[in-house]
């Protein structure tokens, strides 16, 4: 639907609406493009500074999605002032410039609005190679599958409103979500790939959904080798499982073929993300090079299926 509102032919484009990509990318010549996105969300967690963090990284995310580096960014801000101090919305940009700081972005406005529910997050702009830029429709055959970061975010933030959601449990998804794709990005684009996306509001099938579309590809994905956050299929058997989890899932089924496993896996799967990791389709000569650097540098990456050689249908099989 959103692509319908917005249809033109401008050179400079390169990247706009036509496959639902991370971000737009605007051509500035002699193989330099800017990256534009925009995200913010609602609080996840209880602590203001931490909030602040995840909703940075995530707004981050699509830059390093399409192989970018993010260079400077704007702070969007949904405040409700007659129930909330103006001293946890100064934790709230504190920990927005944290990350800031982390990527080596700078924070250059930003624009505030009374809401009666907060928000917090970011417009970004970033900077590609045009020559090296990721983009969901760009899986080919022959390729890995790789994975950044474990799943079950949202599973977990359900489980943290609710009440049950022990520390521990906690601080693990507060960790992987306020991790940056920065160092994926870079070891994505050196070792030369072209189809990416990151895993965020649609979850791994709705987002890999869209990228077998785009790529005219089908997809092969080993479920036992995709890591989940602790807590996360504990809370899902037992049926905490946020609304936009199941609404992604049904928007990908038709898509699936989910062969022996059933709706709680599949939901893990279609799991809603914040801040989720990167996934992106890899020369198989390179893939476990790849994956061992990214171990090597604190993510958590590992090989979760291959590009199907045989189909082009954008279809997801389960194994």
């Amino acid at each position: 639907m959103v692509g319908a509102l917005n249809i033109n032919d401008n050179p400079n484009v390169l990247v706009g609406l036509d496959t639902g990509d991370d971000a737009g990318v605007w051509d500035l010549g002699d193989g330099r493009a800017l990256i534009s996105t925009v995200d913010f969300i609602t609080p996840l967690v209880n602590d203001a500074r931490a909030w602040g963090q995840i909703a940075a990284a995530n707004s981050l995310s699509d830059v390093y999605a399409m192989g970018g580096k993010p260079l400077f960014g704007l702070n969007l801000v949904g405040w409700n002032n007659d129930e909330l101090p103006s001293s946890m919305l100064s934790e709230v940009l504190a920990g927005g410039l944290d990350i800031a700081e982390q990527a080596g972005m700078v924070i250059i406005g930003g624009h505030t609005i009374s809401d009666p529910e907060p928000k917090y997050g970011m417009a970004i702009t970033g900077e590609v190679d045009s020559e090296k830029m990721l983009t969901n429709d760009g899986l080919k055959q022959g390729q890995d599958l790789i994975l950044t970061k474990p799943l079950g975010v949202g599973v977990i933030a359900t489980a943290i409103k609710a009440g049950i959601a022990g520390k521990n449990i906690i601080d693990a998804t507060v960790s992987s979500m306020t991790q940056l794709n920065d160092v994926a990005s870079e070891v994505a684009v050196v070792a030369g790939v072209t189809g990416a996306t990151d895993v965020t509001g649609f979850g791994l099938l709705g987002h890999l959904g869209k990228m077998v579309l785009a790529s005219d590809i089908d997809v092969v994905i080993n479920v036992e080798s995709i890591n989940f956050l602790p807590g996360a299929k504990q809370y899902a058997e037992d049926g905490v499982i946020p609304g936009g989890t199941r609404r992604n899932l049904a928007w990908v089924e038709n898509q699936i073929d989910a062969g022996s496993f059933g709706d709680t896996d599949l939901l893990l799967l279609a799991d809603a993300q914040t801040s989720g990791g990167l996934i992106f389709g890899i020369d198989k000569s390179r893939s476990a090079e790849a994956c061992a650097e990214l171990n090597e540098r604190g993510v958590a990456a590992t090989v979760i299926g291959e590009t199907d050689a045989d189909a082009g249908t954008g279809t997801i099989r389960l194994r």
